[in-house]
């Protein structure tokens, strides 16, 4: 059966309209009817209860892992103060660390150790990505942004051993030219490689937070007579306030958890100093000695390494709840 339309037809204006010509080579109703295209009610009510059931148990399982890991961490820990000379006492009132040799277990200079390469890392990694966030998002040509943007993203992609290297053959060595106060293994060269591994996230981030701010607010801004650098520094940083703190709160965490880069740059010496030249030990850096197998299994040193673990989850998960209510906070919502 051929079923075939006016090939033109003439609107008020006596414009054409052209009108396809539909070719069949069945009746229409037979082919909609046709038994290979009928599906079963039943078929589909079980293929949609196996689907949500897969859903939901790929959920689960993610829950399932992440509550286990916590109770295993805080598990080893309770063992930890259970043994003999350990108390919270210690462990948060002291400032000497040295489990292996004179039984000291205060965690500050660890604690201090991490946030000395944070903080070197952040003063590296904060501003450079926001400013090329902000030029990424409002300053460059979209293909040069095309091309940069996964460019930059390529250093978040190197193995974390290799800017440990890098850190330890190529920062190090510069920074001792230029001051020989510098030790061999120091904060300052571990908090430069973590800040180079944290830029890509903080500036992928937070151009993605800019870029969602509504091309209307420019515009409107544009119309006030405000310049490309009022537009975005007093227009689009505000309104993507909440994307940005969360960026950064993210750096934040990847950086305070960071293992492999401070395990070789900066060094096995816990102490407390704020002088980043001096070798530190970071609780990441504790934990990898541990694990190495130096330790028997059964003694105070190694169930440590669960107790200093278990501070990190407690400032990591800090920094999560505060960059969610901050995210709440100064959310902008737009139409």
């Amino acid at each position: 059966m051929r079923v075939s339309l006016p090939e033109n037809e003439h609107d008020a204006n006596g414009k054409t309209i052209f009108m396809s010509v539909i070719n069949a080579t069945d009746d229409i109703t037979s082919i909609v009817h046709h038994p290979s295209r009928r599906r079963s009610p039943i078929a589909a009510q079980i293929r949609d209860r196996m689907v949500r059931v897969m859903l939901f148990l790929s959920a689960s399982l993610s829950i399932a892992i992440t509550f286990t890991i916590i109770f295993v961490l805080f598990r080893e820990t309770f063992r930890f103060f259970a043994m003999d000379g350990v108390s919270v006492g210690k462990f948060l009132g002291s400032a000497k660390w040295s489990p292996l040799f004179s039984g000291e277990i205060g965690i500050w200079p660890l604690v201090a150790g991490t946030l000395l390469v944070t903080a070197v890392a952040m003063v590296v990694a904060l501003p450079l990505g926001l400013v090329t966030a902000v030029y990424l998002s409002e300053y460059a040509p979209r293909k040069l942004r095309s091309t940069l943007k996964p460019t930059l993203e390529i250093l978040a992609g190197i193995p974390t051993v290799v800017y440990g290297y890098f850190a330890l053959t190529v920062i190090t060595p510069g920074l001792k030219f230029i001051h020989e106060g510098f030790n061999v293994f120091n904060a300052f060269s571990a908090g430069l490689a973590v800040g180079i591994l944290c830029l890509p996230t903080v500036c992928s981030l937070s151009e993605d937070a800019l870029h969602a701010v509504p091309r209307s607010l420019r515009d409107a801004a544009y119309g006030l007579g405000g310049t490309r650098f009022d537009v975005a520094t007093k227009v689009v940083v505000p309104a993507a306030l909440s994307g940005l703190v969360s960026a950064f709160l993210l750096a934040i965490a990847r950086a305070i958890g960071e293992t492999m880069i401070v395990a070789l740059a900066a060094g096995a010496t816990a102490r407390m100093t704020a002088d980043p030249r001096n070798e530190i030990q970071t609780m990441t850096g504790w934990m990898v000695q541990m694990a190495l197998g130096d330790a028997s299994h059964e003694g105070m040193e190694y169930y440590s390494m669960y107790a200093v673990a278990a501070v990190l989850f407690i400032i990591t998960f800090s920094l999560t709840v505060l960059g969610n209510v901050v995210r709440k906070r100064f959310r902008e919502a737009y139409e």
